[in-house]
């Protein structure tokens, strides 16, 4: 298999976990300590233009991330599987849930970018551009993301994480992949039970656009605020949004 991933865990319910925009999959690393590894077994891809599938190329769309996560499925041999995805990520968990319907137990979305995308006015959707080549642009995205609660320590963190871990053409190229694309007229096919993470602080996928977007699309899906975070849980409360994943697969997902 091509596609770079880390596991952690030896448990029976088998779990994908897609990462977002800003960064490889070790920005779930904040996680790790708090794993049910007896539970589950955890597998983090890296997307092409990342972490270790840096060097590999590709068409850096949704799709693709869907397709090589399910083809990571297939090499692990795993028949059913939940998945859980951040952000970018997020959406890449819709695709590959309609897509593989039969086989995903259930979809755990964290600050998920909706299927429909997310259209940006033009000024705005000029400084997301931007981010590739600005720090100033990337600070302001991540500061706006975060609510605004923290140093600019914090938001530098995630930049310098993001910049050592993707390629520029791979950053630059989701940036319109997870903006531009829309299957919301799929949605329906989306069948797992499905639970979708808010940050509280999250001022980018905010409580109003989920709560305006989500419930149209997926009606059986639970919609749940985590306190005290904004779009990077993993980072700013790791405890509570384990627990929150793990209590929802556990109901739901049977190994």
């Amino acid at each position: 298999m091509d596609i770079g991933f880390e596991t952690r865990g030896h448990g029976p319910a088998k779990v994908l976990v897609l990462h977002g925009w800003f960064g490889d999959h070790a920005a779930w690393s904040p996680t790790y300590p708090f794993l049910d590894e007896k539970a589950f077994t955890y597998v983090f891809p890296d997307y092409r233009g990342y972490g270790a599938s840096r060097g590999l190329k590709g068409s850096y769309t949704i799709d693709e991330i869907a397709g090589d996560a399910l083809g990571l499925a297939d090499h692990l041999g795993w028949d059913r599987f939940s998945i859980v995805g951040h952000s970018m990520g997020g959406m890449a968990a819709q695709r590959l849930a309609i897509d593989a319907a039969a086989r995903v137990q259930a979809m755990v979305g964290v600050t998920p970018v909706p299927a429909s995308g997310v259209p940006l006015p033009p000024e705005l959707e000029a400084v997301f551009g931007s981010v590739v080549s600005s720090d100033d642009a990337g600070h302001g995205v991540l500061q706006a993301s975060l609510g605004g609660r923290y140093t600019q320590a914090v938001a530098d963190f995630i930049l310098r994480h993001a910049r050592a871990t993707s390629t520029p053409e791979a950053f630059a190229a989701y940036f319109t992949a997870f903006s531009k694309t829309n299957f919301s007229g799929e949605a329906s096919g989306l069948k797992a039970p499905a639970l979708i993470l808010i940050g509280q602080h999250d001022q980018g996928v905010s409580e109003e656009f989920v709560r305006a977007t989500y419930p149209g699309m997926y009606p059986h899906a639970v919609l749940e605020i985590l306190p005290g975070a904004g779009h990077y849980p993993m980072l700013e409360t790791p405890p509570h949004l384990v627990s929150r994943i793990e209590g929802f697969l556990k109901q739901h997902a049977s190994a």
